[in-house]
């Protein structure tokens, strides 16, 4: 069993050792393994059934003439491996490449011709296996190959190939080396005079146009996926329902317009124990998630029953729900139901709780009930109608105020295990494993995410659809893409059911193939890709990303000398990178600098003992020198701002110098936090906490409009625009 467990779990990609936090090799245990495997459908309990599952398999892979899918580059020899019995091996056959542009091209192939390249012995058969060339070059595009022998209409094989550009689209100012910057912000976080207590698709409009009057070319947004209507305070931006979906709290209910249309609504909306309501949560410090979702929810139900469209807009309407297909129902039939069983009183969090005939998108029970609510049904199918047409109308006003990026989305590294994803899609993921990261110097247990990962062999079977549906729906209405954990395209920490994240392992993914699609949509929705790449990064992965042109992701803080600690300059970053002095894990300038987050990990009991804890505060107030050392050898800021870091506090002379060194940066992009420009100090997230923190809630401390009306930030934002245009010289 031993042996046939490590070869199993070989051919699944599942790493037997991987290089630790610490630089050492660690290996992964036989026990692991196994786990890992079950969680991918394998019987590990059961030596006989689990050799009969791989006979099985065995024998139906080279039963298979082809693979399901293959994915090329632009110009690359097309050569399949063609697996037959060795009957027909020196059979000619024909072949037909159905291009997705509509035309067909045909040709002949004698696999026997070709190169040799497997065996396979069966007890009433042998099947060899040849790599032959196609004479063709196809276009770009999702193409489908037939294999025919003569005389017999039915095909002998089929196969999606896939034919993608050599590296990812980046706009032309950018690609010629146009140096640019944008400031990043979590939607919900917007105060506006105007919003109803969470920032919304319009003030991201207002905060789009009102930036690029001050230099920028893109503002970056948190994850803006589907979470939970019924469960509002699930509120994790990365802990999603669905990647392919929007979060329908950022709808503006003040500018639907069957609302607009509506006199008795605006009247209710209107009236001062309304407006007083609005007032409220409008004040709150942090989002209050359920105040705002049934303020809009409630709003919204009403505007939707009492609408009559129009013949264009019922048609608009239409086209975009038949063009959601079975994604947008499946969307839209959760969110329905688990309001249903909310609504009787029940704990309904996710699928897993909800009653079993209801656990699986799939049941009868579940068709019948969408049949008997089909109403409660089309509402949600509504609110993503109505979010996505504000996204695309924020995109737009971004493209027309002349940003060379506009908007850039955020893509989290996976979907809750009570997700409408896990529900609908249950042979696609590995419910029983959860994606974390192997242990490291901060988090010596490692960590669990709680996000079941994709089975890689489901995807390959599927023909990579639903890479494909996913990095199309997170390039709509955006010039650019950021991927969370960018690494899972190559590999992801897998951690066993009720095991701690030490008794993981990495589990690889087709890195190239998923790369080839990642261009191909890029190319086609014009959307620049930036990767975050921080953490454990296996090596050569960078090389492999950079081919791919994939912007690299540089966090200020973290990048220092190997040799004396010191600060790196930005100036000698990798262009083909986004910058930053901090991120939405990560304190705020103010808070790095006044120790903030490591007094609050005290309190949330985050490190282990006192001796860590020390550690870091020496550790920090060496970075602070050393960041002072750097930035006065630039220049960017006065000798008003002590040379010695025990006399110096974070100021706004000390913040805009950090904000101007990067800008003179040779990275293509610099993302600034509204954060660091209103010098706010507490945290959006700490990392490692879940209720101990209020994470995801926090807003900004100031409205938009006011912002924007700050000379000081004015003149930030001109010499930002400034030294970004002279490092582009």
């Amino acid at each position: 069993m031993t042996t046939l467990i490590e070869h199993l779990a070989a051919a699944k990609g599942i790493a037997s050792e991987y290089v630790d936090a610490w630089g050492h090799s660690a290996q992964v245990s036989e026990e692991s393994k196994a786990a890992m495997l079950g969680a991918m459908g394998y019987r590990v309990d059961d030596e006989v059934a689990l050799t009969q599952q791989l006979e099985q398999e065995h024998r139906q892979h080279w039963l298979r003439a082809l693979d399901p899918v293959m994915v090329v580059r632009s110009g690359e020899p097309i050569t399949l491996d063609v697996r037959l019995p060795i009957d027909f091996v020196n059979d000619a056959l024909s072949w037909q490449l159905a291009l997705e542009q509509g035309t067909v091209l045909s040709g002949q192939i004698t696999p026997i011709e070709g190169e040799l390249v497997g065996v396979a012995e069966f007890e009433e058969m042998e099947c060899q296996a040849y790599r032959v060339a196609l004479n063709v070059q196809p276009e770009l595009g999702y193409h489908q190959l037939t294999l025919l022998e003569e005389g017999n209409d039915e095909p002998l094989a089929s196969m999606r190939l896939i034919v993608a550009p050599k590296s990812c689209y980046k706009q032309a100012p950018i690609a010629d080396g146009r140096k640019v910057w944008g400031p990043s912000v979590q939607l919900y976080c917007l105060r506006s005079r105007h919003n109803w207590g969470i920032g919304d698709f319009s003030d991201l409009g207002q905060l789009v146009e009102k930036a690029a009057a001050w230099g920028a070319h893109f503002v970056g947004l948190n994850p803006i996926h589907a979470l939970y209507p019924a469960n509002p305070e699930s509120a994790s931006p990365y802990s999603p329902s669905s990647r392919r979906w929007l979060n329908v709290a950022y709808i503006n209910v003040e500018v639907v317009p069957e609302f607009l249309a509506n006199d008795h609504l605006k009247a209710e909306v209107a009236n001062p124990a309304f407006q007083q309501h609005l007032s409220e949560l409008r004040a709150k410090s942090n989002v209050d998630y359920t105040g705002v979702i049934e303020t809009k929810i409630g709003m919204l139900r009403q505007v939707f029953d009492q609408a009559s469209f129009s013949a264009e807009r019922q048609a608009n309407f239409d086209a975009f729900v038949a063009a959601g297909g079975d994604s947008l129902q499946q969307q839209a039939a959760f969110d329905a139901l688990q309001a249903y069983f909310y609504g009787k009183g029940e704990n309904a969090w996710g699928w897993p709780v909800w009653p079993d005939a209801y656990r699986d998108y799939h049941n009868p029970e579940v068709a019948t009930w969408v049949a008997a609510h089909q109403q409660d049904v089309n509402f949600y199918l509504y609110l993503q109608f109505l979010a996505d047409e504000q996204l695309a109308h924020a995109d737009a006003r971004a493209k027309a105020a002349g940003m060379v990026m506009g908007i850039y989305r955020d893509l989290a590294v996976g979907v809750s295990e009570g997700s409408t994803e896990i529900w609908a899609n249950r042979d696609l993921y590995c419910p029983k494993a959860s994606v974390g990261a192997p242990p490291d110097i901060l988090g010596p247990l490692g960590q669990n995410w709680g996000l079941p990962p994709m089975n890689p062999n489901q995807l390959f079977e599927a023909g990579y659809q639903p890479m494909v549906d996913l990095f199309r729906a997170n390039m709509r209405s955006c010039g650019a893409l950021r991927i969370d954990h960018v690494m899972a395209l190559l590999r992801l920490w897998w951690v066993p059911p009720g095991e701690s994240a030490a008794k993981g392992a990495y589990i690889y993914y087709p890195v190239n193939d998923l790369l080839g699609i990642l261009a191909l949509e890029s190319h086609r929705n014009q959307c620049l890709l930036i990767g975050e790449d921080l953490g454990t990064v296996p090596e050569g992965i960078d090389v492999t990303l950079k081919e791919n042109g994939v912007h690299s992701y540089k966090v200020f803080f973290f990048e220092r000398s190997k040799a004396d600690g010191g600060f790196i300059s930005p100036a000698h970053y990798t262009e083909q990178a986004m910058s930053a002095l901090t991120t939405h894990d990560m304190p705020t300038l103010k808070g790095f600098w006044h120790c903030d987050d490591l007094a609050l990990g005290r309190e949330l009991k985050l490190y282990p003992d006192e001796d860590v804890l020390k550690t870091l505060y020496a550790d920090r107030h060496q970075a602070k020198q050393r960041i002072l050392d750097s930035l006065h050898a630039h220049g960017v800021i006065s000798d008003n701002v002590s040379q010695d870091v025990n006399w110096v506090g974070m100021n706004t002379e000390l913040n805009h110098g950090l904000q101007l060194h990067m800008s003179r940066g040779s990275c293509a992009l610099f993302s600034t936090q509204l954060e660091d420009w209103l010098e706010m100090d507490k945290p959006v997230n700490v990392p490692g906490t879940s209720y101990q923190y209020p994470n995801w809630r926090r807003k900004l401390s100031t409205d938009l409009e006011d912002i924007f009306a700050n000379e000081a930030l004015k003149a930030l934002a001109g010499k930002m625009s400034q030294a970004r245009d002279e490092a582009s010289r």
